[in-house]
């Protein structure tokens, strides 16, 4: 935990950084702060009393943003002493740090994230919005990614290249137990993965179309079960104009990947060997294929741009074996409100979906947090309104294994006066790709789903204070037969003062629900009260 901790204040530090002295505006507050949280338990079949605990946290908000480097890191680390014998003390780490630096202006710049969390270990676990307490099916959570990325214009021509290396480790915190009946599944351990980029184009002028040569390559190596994704491709685009405002697209090409794992190792009496909580790989078990596709790919769409503030893109296609459809519509409906809609497609695992998450995030981002602890594992609003990303998809369940990911998200951000205010949410769907063992489950053609929604509003009373409302709700369906949906909630409210340069004070108040279909439910609020000294 240590060394994930290093990693993701490293890569925030080495972010902020890396601009030039005379030419950077950088806002750093580092912080010291103490709580007071009372957790209530209202109702629920597992009732677990009051818990009362007190955090001491340090932490660091900082950004900056000049013509040679955009970078945001928002860190925490808590620690919490529990009251009695009902609450165990508590390490937590969140934080998320995105930022870009160019190293040779307009050629090459270095690009890079950072992640800590707590998530959701099992699709079919309880679901706590607010993570107070000793609460079942959570993982203390690290990813990074980092790598450079050239971009060159030649004379017509316009040449990029990019890699990227990603790195993510799960730490079980508090394990969870499956109903009876229901199998094991293989929690996720740690990756590395590797991902080049390179392409040449020209667009529409010299040409009446423009075109683009693209190649790419992608590995993950991950622990458990000795897990190998490899996939590479060659294609060609074009894009035509056929107005002012709209653009034929067009693409083929070719692509290959495999995933493959080794068996896990099994007792005397045929059941896989666990320990620490993962599955045992079998050292004798040759490669078995998960997943394996070679051939053509090939797809179209339309580009429809009629404003600068505007852009749709719409594709529909031929790849992984059969149809796949993809978008994007990105509208800045005025200077202090936007739009984004993304539809995805591609086959993916936990570590790379994390990883491709964080790159997909703005350098500026909001720096909002729960009062009970940001997890960073739903929408996450940039700085500019409408911009920001949604790792809800990503967060669905932090297991081992290969599949095809597919779903869409909508946020949707803004601010006028003293009002602020965001919401997002989507649909993402986990189609299964992995080998058959006999006698043994295989999750191989099942399906999981979530659903979520998220909605904040913020209001600054004077100059000196404000309120903050958010509501949270996620609904998880697993398609592992005999598998309870799983139904979360939650609301918080949060008041805050500062006192001169220095001193806040914050108090909040929170109430969450989560049903496992009937097997577990649990009711609960919170009370908050906290002091914060800025640096």
């Amino acid at each position: 935990m240590k060394r994930s901790t290093a990693l993701l204040a490293g890569a925030g530090a080495a972010l902020l950084a890396g601009a030039p002295a005379q030419t950077r505006r950088a806002v750093v507050a580092p912080y010291l702060e103490v709580q007071q949280v009372i957790d209530v338990d209202i109702a629920g079949r597992n009732r677990r009393g009051t818990n009362t605990y007190t955090a001491l946290a340090a932490g660091v908000q900082a950004s900056v943003d000049s013509r040679n480097a955009s970078a945001t890191i928002d860190y925490r680390y808590e620690h919490r002493f529990g009251w009695g014998d009902g609450l165990a003390d508590q390490d937590i780490h969140t934080g998320l740090a995105r930022g870009r630096v160019g190293l040779v202006p307009n050629l090459l710049s270095l690009e890079g994230g950072a992640l800590a969390t707590r998530a959701r270990t099992d699709i079919r676990g309880p679901a706590p919005q607010l993570l107070i307490g000793d609460q079942s099916n959570l993982s203390q959570i690290y990813g990074l990614y980092v790598g450079p990325t050239l971009a060159k214009r030649i004379g017509n021509l316009d040449v990029a290249a990019s890699y990227r290396f990603g790195y993510v480790t799960v730490k079980d915190s508090v394990g969870f137990t499956a109903a009876p009946g229901q199998p094991r599944l293989a929690s996720f351990d740690r990756s590395t993965n590797h991902s080049l980029a390179a392409s040449v184009g020209m667009r529409p002028g010299p040409l009446p179309f423009g075109w683009t040569l693209s190649a790419g390559y992608d590995r993950e190596d991950a622990r458990q079960l000795d897990q190998r994704y490899e996939g590479r491709f060659v294609r060609g685009d074009v894009t035509v104009p056929i107005s002012p405002t709209v653009a034929l697209l067009g693409g083929i090409g070719y692509e290959r990947i495999e995933a493959s794992h080794r068996a896990p190792l099994l007792d005397a009496n045929g059941v896989p060997v666990v320990r620490g909580g993962r599955f045992v790989t079998d050292p004798n078990s040759p490669r078995l294929l998960a997943y394996d596709t070679d051939g053509l790919i090939y797809d179209g769409g339309v580009l429809w741009r009629p404003s600068p503030r505007t852009t749709l893109i719409a594709r529909a296609g031929y790849r992984y074996g059969g149809a796949s459809f993809t978008g994007s519509f990105d509208w800045r409906i005025n200077q202090r409100s936007g739009l984004q809609v993304v539809v995805y497609d591609q086959i993916d695992t936990f570590g790379r979906g994390l990883t491709r998450g964080l790159a997909a995030l703005p350098t500026q981002f909001v720096l909002n947090r729960n009062p009970f602890g940001n997890s960073f594992t739903g929408c996450v609003i940039g700085a500019t309104p409408g911009t920001g990303g949604c790792l809800n998809g990503v967060f669905q369940s932090a297991n081992s294994g290969v599949f095809r990911a597919r779903g869409i998200f909508a946020l949707y951000s803004g601010r006028t006066g003293r009002w602020t205010y965001g919401a997002g949410g989507g649909y993402a769907q986990r189609r299964y790709l992995a080998p058959r063992f006999a006698g043994l489950f295989s999750l191989d053609g099942l399906r999981d789903e979530s659903w979520s929604v998220q909605g904040n509003i913020g209001r600054k009373l004077t100059e000196t204070s404000g309120l903050d409302f958010a509501l949270y709700g996620d609904y998880y369906k697993s398609g592992i037969p005999g598998a309870v949906d799983v139904k979360s909630g939650g609301a918080t409210t949060n008041y805050y003062r500062t006192f001169g340069d220095h001193l806040s004070a914050n108090a909040a108040v929170g109430l969450y629900a989560y049903e496992a279909n009937g097997f577990d439910t649990d009711v609960s609020g919170a009370l908050l009260l906290g002091m914060r000294y800025i640096f």
